[in-house]
């Protein structure tokens, strides 16, 4: 099967294109493709553990499946964002407080 691969950030620098399409064998997640990615440039280690990918514009987890045809967004944190799994957790509550405190997400 094959999945267009869309790169955000500095994921376009790595692999010095916007998109491009990777055959997959039939019956790949997310984890699967990443796997690929992350034997492909391994150089980038950490990166790979701190992305967040998006399936057909619906952000996505590891253990989801993927069809051929598929867009994968692969989004890397912002340029001095938090990256690991605890990273990810502390910018969501931060997140979350941040709206929580701004009077104009809040509901009447």
């Amino acid at each position: 099967m094959r999945v267009q691969v869309l790169c955000f950030g500095v994921l376009r620098e790595v692999f010095h294109v916007e998109h491009f399409w990777q055959e997959l064998p039939e019956g790949s997640n997310v984890a699967g493709l990443l796997d690929h990615c992350r034997a492909t440039l391994p150089e980038q280690g950490r990166l790979w553990d701190a992305l967040a990918v998006a399936v057909n514009r619906e952000y996505a987890q590891p253990a989801d499946m993927l069809n051929d045809g598929d867009e994968v967004a692969l989004l890397p944190p912002v340029s001095g964002g938090l990256t690991g799994k605890i990273g990810r957790m502390r910018a969501r509550s931060e997140y979350s407080a941040l709206l929580k405190d701004d009077k104009r997400c809040r509901l009447s």
